[in-house]
């Protein structure tokens, strides 16, 4: 059997996805920064909330499926208070949970265009 090693980015990103999958989490995308020079990360993984609540909800589930996984805690945690754009970051892995105006605003997949995009279904 092929153990993964829990702390590898691309296994990191797969734990938050999975978390977020948990609570119904909206167009789930995995960017792979890994290629791009000024990228500050390896990987983003960006998702739409339905409400300032869900995405409070969805910020709960990537923290607990993160901690219960590998024992970590994001290193910086911004916007749950007002819930319209939660940013979680694994240091190897960022995770932004939008509202869908602020996703549409900020347009991090243009912003990042480079990148590798996968489209995470929703369950």
């Amino acid at each position: 059997m092929i153990r993964k090693n829990i702390f590898d980015p691309l296994v990191l990103s797969e734990i938050a996805i999975k978390g977020l999958q948990e609570i119904k989490g909206k167009d789930i995308v995995r960017m792979d920064l890994q290629k791009i020079d000024t990228a500050i990360t390896d990987y983003f993984v960006i998702c739409t909330g339905t409400s300032d609540r869900h995405v409070q909800a969805l910020a709960d589930s990537v923290e607990d499926f993160m901690r219960d996984k590998t024992g970590s805690r994001p290193i910086a945690r911004e916007g749950y208070q007002k819930g319209e754009w939660v940013l979680l970051d694994f240091t190897h892995v960022i995770v932004h949970i939008f509202l869908q105006e602020r996703r549409e605003f900020f347009r991090l997949e243009a912003l990042w265009g480079d990148a590798e995009i996968e489209n995470i279904p929703d369950l």
